[in-house]
C-alpha cells in the first residue's frame, strides 16, 4: 500500500481520542476528590489504574492485530473505551471508578500501537518516520488541548462532564475508523508465528533487544524521570503556581508539533544515525541547561525545544520498531510501547528517589548524562541479526 493510501488525518483522530483520555484527569484530580470527599492524594490512585493495565496489555494487543488487522482491533478498542469512559460517570465510589479506568487503560492501550503498525504496513520505510511525524499530530494535539478542555467542562459541568466528552469522542471516532478502515476488510493470513513467538523472534534477534532496552531506558530517563517533574521543579525553585508552571511546561508540545510538521525534511537530511545523535544531544544540552537555570525563563525556552529534540530521538526509534518484525509487525510495536511503559514506571520511582537524596538539579543533571550514554548506545548500527 502507498503512502497515499494511509488516511493519516483519520488515524491520527485516533491518537487523538486516545491521548485526550490519557491527559483526561490531569486539571481534575481537585474536583473529583472534593466530589468523592477523599484527598488528591487518594485521587491519584485513578492515574496508576491508568496507566499500568494501557501498558502490560500490550502483551496481547500486538499478537491479536497481528491476526485479527490491526485497524480491526484499534477501532473495537476504542469503542470499547469510549463506552467504558462513558459509563465511568455512573461510578458512584472512587473504587468503581478505579475499576473502569483501569478497563479504559485497557481498551485505550491497543490504539496508538497498533494504528502506528498500520502506518508500518502501508507505508514503505524510507518515508515511514514522516508519515509517522504525521500521525503523531494528534497524540501532541492532545496533549496540548486535553489539559484546557478537561478543566473548562470539569469546572462548568463536574469532572463527569469531561468523562462523558471523553468516551464521546473515542466512540465517535471508533465508529468512523471502523466505517473507513475495516468494513469489508478480509481478516488476514494466519502468521505461521504463534500468539509470543512473535516476541521470543523479537528478543533472541540483537538489534530487537537493543530497541527493547533503548525504549525501556528511554522511558526511564525521560517520560518517567526527567520530564514529569520539571513542573515540581518550577514550582519549588523558583515559586511558580501550578497554572503557570503547567504552561512552561506546555512548551514541549510546541517542538513536539513542529516535528510532526518537518520530519520527513529532517530524516532526508540527517539520516537516521544523524537524527539520533542530534535528537540526544539536543536533548543532553537542553536537560543541563534546565539544570543550571537561574530563571524559569531558561527553563521555558528549554521546553519550547524539548519536545522537537526529543521526537527527533524517539521518532527514529519508532519508525524501527515498525521495521523490528515486518511479519508480526503489531507484535513488535506493542512489545516497544510495553517495554516504554515499564521503563517509565521504573524511572518515575527512581528519580523520585534521586530528587529525594539530590535535588531537581542534580536529577536533571544525572538524566543528560544518561541521555548522552544512550544515544551513543542507540546510534549502533541496527542491522544485526
Amino acid at each position: 500500500m502507498s503512502a497515499a493510501a494511509a488516511p493519516m488525518g483519520l488515524l491520527a483522530l485516533g491518537g487523538f481520542a486516545t491521548g485526550f483520555g490519557m491527559r483526561l484527569l490531569d486539571p481534575l484530580l481537585p474536583l473529583m476528590a472534593a466530589g468523592f470527599n477523599t484527598t488528591v492524594s487518594a485521587v491519584a490512585v485513578l492515574i496508576a489504574a491508568f496507566m499500568l493495565p494501557y501498558g502490560a496489555g500490550q502483551i496481547l494487543n500486538g499478537p491479536l492485530g497481528d491476526r485479527f488487522g490491526k485497524p480491526r482491533v484499534a477501532s473495537l478498542a476504542l469503542l470499547l473505551y469510549g463506552s467504558v469512559t462513558m459509563l465511568a460517570v455512573l461510578s458512584a465510589t472512587l473504587g468503581e471508578l478505579t475499576a473502569m479506568r483501569a478497563l479504559g487503560g485497557l481498551f485505550a492501550g491497543a490504539v496508538i500501537p497498533l494504528l502506528m503498525a498500520h502506518v508500518g504496513d502501508s507505508v514503505p520505510y524510507e518515508e515511514r518516520q514522516g508519515a509517522i511525524g504525521r500521525f503523531l499530530t494528534g497524540n501532541v494535539m492532545a496533549t496540548m488541548l486535553a489539559g484546557p478542555i478537561s478543566g473548562m467542562l470539569g469546572e462548568a459541568l463536574g469532572w463527569r462532564a469531561s468523562f462523558l466528552a471523553s468516551g464521546m469522542l473515542a466512540f465517535g471516532v471508533g465508529s468512523l475508523l471502523h466505517w473507513r478502515l475495516v468494513r469489508g476488510m478480509p481478516t488476514p493470513p494466519r502468521s505461521a508465528l504463534s500468539a509470543f513467538a512473535g516476541y521470543a523472534r523479537l528478543l533472541r534477534a540483537k538489534a530487537g533487544r537493543r530497541l527493547m532496552l533503548v525504549a525501556a531506558l528511554n522511558g526511564s530517563l525521560l517520560f518517567g524521570g526527567a520530564f514529569p517533574f520539571i513542573p515540581s521543579f518550577l514550582i519549588e525553585e523558583f515559586r511558580l503556581s501550578a497554572g503557570g508552571a503547567g504552561l512552561v511546561a506546555a512548551g514541549f508540545g510546541v517542538g513536539a508539533l513542529l516535528y510532526t510538521r518537518i520530519a520527513k525534511r529532517l530524516v532526508a537530511r540527517f539520516g537516521e544515525n544523524g537524527l539520533l545523535r542530534l535528537g540526544g544531544l539536543s536533548l543532553a544540552v537542553l536537560l543541563s541547561a534546565i539544570a543550571l537555570s537561574p530563571h524559569w525563563g531558561v527553563v521555558l525556552a528549554a521546553q519550547l525545544c524539548i519536545g522537537l529534540a526529543f521526537f527527533m530521538f524517539h521518532g527514529v526509534l519508532q519508525a524501527r520498531a515498525t521495521e523490528a518484525l515486518p511479519e508480526a509487525r503489531g507484535t513488535a510495536v506493542s512489545a516497544f510501547a510495553m517495554a516504554l511503559f515499564l521503563g517509565q514506571t521504573v524511572g518515575s520511582l527512581v528519580f523520585a528517589g534521586l530528587i529525594a537524596w539530590v535535588g531537581y538539579r542534580w536529577g536533571f543533571g544525572v538524566a543528560s548524562l544518561g541521555i548522552c550514554l544512550l544515544f551513543a548506545y542507540a546510534g549502533r548500527s541496527e542491522k544485526e541479526a
